[in-house]
């Protein structure tokens, strides 16, 4: 089956130019213009990765965004921002709201659908089928399910790449460059993009709750994950 990207743009010059360098990777689009049509076809169609302009008549970006992650259908999809915003405050809004990654318009198309490959390599690929359990947090890397105290926790799909690299670093400090690097699949990290990373982790932490207290910033250099009880 291939993989979908769902494209949600009003601007139909940059909608076709995004569309025909994803289809050249062999993915197959679908396309949207307003925000109420790309959270139809969302639920219709379960594309693999949305992008969303943050710019949208009927709905905006955010929202479309909100909703997607309130949607237990599409909670765990990830989600690329595409927008003319700069500002590193937009950015951390559209992270804070549920946002996997973004980019900036005016846009290399090269950088794009690196950042696409990237984020679709993240999560279909393989991993270990066992569930790990360190206190009263288990995580399963196959099936991207984190539990507490055994209850559900609904993480993005950055969020879990960003849990899963600390466990995999057993105990080793990861500086934000090393997080983006092992998370993204490529090394291009730019001083703001890696404080982005503090976003992801806060909204980590929140949703692990007492468990929270395993991710260990050190200052001045980054994050580990304790094991110890």
């Amino acid at each position: 089956m291939p993989t979908k990207v769902l494209i949600v743009e009003d601007e139909k010059d940059i909608l076709e130019l995004v569309r025909y360098h994803l289809e050249k990777e062999g993915l197959q689009c679908l396309q949207a213009g307003d925000g109420p049509t790309a959270l139809r076809l969302a639920r219709q169609h379960r594309p693999d990765l949305p992008i969303l302009d943050l710019m949208l008549p009927g709905l905006d970006g955010l929202e479309v965004c909100r909703q997607l992650r309130r949607d237990a259908g599409t909670a765990r999809v990830p989600i690329l921002m595409l927008t003319a915003k700069a500002e590193e405050v937009d950015r951390v809004v559209g992270l804070e709201v549920g946002a996997d990654d973004y980019v900036v318009k005016p846009f290399s198309p090269r950088e794009l659908v690196a950042r696409v490959k990237a984020i679709l390599r993240r999560v279909q690929e393989p991993t270990a089928p066992s569930t790990r359990r360190i206190g009263d947090l288990g995580v399963n890397e196959a099936s991207h399910q984190v539990a507490v105290a055994g209850t559900s926790v609904g993480l993005t799909a950055k969020e879990f790449g960003l849990l899963r690299a600390l466990l995999r670093a057993h105990g080793r400090v990861l500086n934000r460059e090393q997080l983006l690097e092992g998370v993204r699949g490529y090394p291009d990290a730019g001083e703001i993009e890696s404080r982005t990373v503090d976003v992801h982790i806060r909204r980590l932490r929140q949703k692990l709750g007492p468990e929270a207290r395993r991710i260990v910033t050190v200052k001045g250099v980054g994050y580990r994950f304790d094991v110890e009880e």
